[in-house]
Parts: structure tokens; sequence; C-alpha cells
């Protein structure tokens, strides 16, 4: 039965990456798993400072006034030796990082996307490319409803009969693009252009879950946004898409 309904074409076909796409998915994600391990390092280090009863009266613990701090406490064994190996772990994974990145900026100039997702407010070189690389080609994406779809930033809908009900939100598609529109969309929201209405939606939904909601509903504007420019090859405009005119 599938092998008839394929030659007469009624099975939907699916889009799966391929070596390029997934290859550079690995670097995008392999950077962020290294960030990870270094906000664990680093939340290790100040859980062991708060064991002992040290306050840290410096902003940044890791930056040069943060490390003479640290060589000055009195900790004992065995915690003054994970702490320093832990140190010596951060700096190496600070090294790492900077090569990742160093990585995905060369690679970006080529990419054909990322060059248009610079424009973007809130979207550098990093953010640029994890979201090209999860996106892999915009021509499988209909329209940008679905593109706001498969980020898994729209809420669940339950309807039935004359009911509907919004729910949490879907979650579906890659949660690394959910990660780069979300971080896009909190530099974004100190920008001019989306500025005033960010905050006119946290102060009506309240301190609680204002500014939540208000960042994730500019990510899936951005995502919109995305769609078209990638669609139609445009950088980004703060008028938004325009039609175009049909002869």
């Amino acid at each position: 039965m599938l092998a008839e309904l394929t030659r007469r074409e009624l099975v939907p076909a699916i889009w799966l990456p391929d070596t390029a796409v997934r290859g550079a998915r690995e670097r995008a994600r392999f950077r962020l798993y290294l960030v990870r391990l270094r906000t664990s390092l680093k939340n290790r280090i100040h859980a062991t400072l708060i064991t002992f009863g040290h306050p840290v009266p410096v902003s940044d613990l890791f930056a040069p006034n943060g490390r003479a701090l640290l060589a000055s406490l009195a900790i004992p064994e065995p915690w003054a030796t994970t702490l320093a190996r832990s140190l010596r772990m951060v700096d190496e994974l600070e090294a790492e990082i900077r090569a990742c990145e160093a990585d995905l900026r060369a690679l970006g100039v080529d990419h054909p996307y990322v060059p248009l997702l610079r424009t973007v407010p809130g979207i550098s070189w990093v953010l640029g490319y994890t979201i090209a690389a999860e996106i892999g080609d915009i021509t499988r994406f209909a329209s940008a409803k679905r593109l706001a779809g498969y980020t898994g930033l729209c809420p669940r809908v339950y309807q039935s009969g004359l009911t509907d009900r919004r729910g949490p939100l879907a979650k579906t598609g890659p949660k690394y693009l959910r990660w780069a529109l979300i971080e896009a969309a909190t530099t974004a929201a100190r920008n001019p252009l989306y500025r005033d209405r960010y905050e006119r939606t946290k102060r009506r939904l309240g301190k609680q879950r204002g500014s939540k909601v208000a960042r994730i509903e500019l990510a899936r504007e951005l995502a919109n946004a995305i769609w078209y420019m990638l669609t139609r090859q445009e950088p980004f405009r703060a008028g938004g898409p325009t039609n175009r005119l049909v002869a």
C-alpha cells in the first residue's frame, strides 16, 4: 500500500538535513555544550564560597579582581584543591569557546543566511550561525507561521466544539533554535524598535510572568521576520515585510 501511495505521489515528503547542515548544527551545539560546562563549574565555585561563608563583593568573580580575591581566601582541603582545578578548567573552556566562536565567525561569512540574520536586532555571529544551522533550508517552511510553529514558541491549542483554550508552549522542534531566539529577544527588548511593546506586555501581565511572556512573544515575532528575510533574501527592515507588486 505504501509503495502504491508513493507511486501516485500521495505520501508527503519530509525534509532531512544533509551532511553540511548536520555539521553546522554540531559546531553550534558543541559551543553551547562548552558554555554550559563553564557555567556549571562557575556555579560550583560560587557554591564552595557560600559553604564557607565567604562573601563575593566583586561583580565578576572570574575577572582579575575576583581571581585575586579567590587567591586570598582561606579555604581548607580538599575544597581548595578542587577550587583551583575548577579554575583551570574554566580557563581551558574559555579558550575552547573562543576557538569555536572564531570558527563560527569564519564559516558564517560564506553562509547565505548569516549576513542577513546579523541585521536583526539582538543577533550577532554566534546566534546568527546557530539559527541558520537549526533552520536549515528556509524553503521547507511554506509560511512564517510554519517557521514559528517549528520553533516551539507557540502555545498549544485545545479546541472542541465552541471551546478554544491556549495551553503552555508546544516546545516542538529543536531546543537550540528556541534558545537562540529567546537570547536574541532578550537583547532586542532593549532596542528602540521593540522596547515600548516589550514594556507594555510586561506591565500588562504583571511582575511574576510578564517579562517571560514578553520575551517569548518577541522571539516569536523575530522568527516571523526571519522567515520573510530569508525567503526574500532581504535584510531586516524596521517597518516589517512589505508586499511586492506582481505584474
